[in-house]
């Protein structure tokens, strides 16, 4: 296991998921390492909607866009409904919801 930047203040080690990494004691801790190009597009601003994952700093969340997609509403539908969105932002959504409901079962040796 290699430290990456994103770690180099702490004793973490990452696996070789992006979206995972083990402390040195062995417990499970996380890492916000995507391997998306648009993953830039999702922030997180306390001072917008909550601090719920945004689309580009705008009041359009990261749930908005996956729950439209979940009822039915193609791309294109959904920018044309939100003009002021791309195609890139919804890639991005997705990327983002799907990296944050992966679970994974680490079994830790006791000590």
């Amino acid at each position: 296991m290699a430290k990456t930047a994103f770690f180099e203040s702490c004793s973490v080690a990452v696996c070789s998921q992006p979206w995972c990494c083990l402390d040195t004691d062995r417990t499970l801790a996380y890492s916000f390492t995507i391997q998306s190009p648009d993953i830039h597009r999702i922030t997180l601003n306390p001072n917008v909607m909550g601090g719920k994952p945004c689309i580009r700093g705008m009041r359009v969340t990261v749930g908005t866009l996956t729950g439209l997609l979940a009822s039915g509403m193609t791309h294109q539908e959904i920018l044309t409904e939100y003009p002021y969105l791309e195609e890139a932002d919804i890639r991005a959504a997705l990327m983002y919801a799907s990296w944050r409901s992966q679970e994974m079962e680490v079994h830790l040796e006791s000590a």
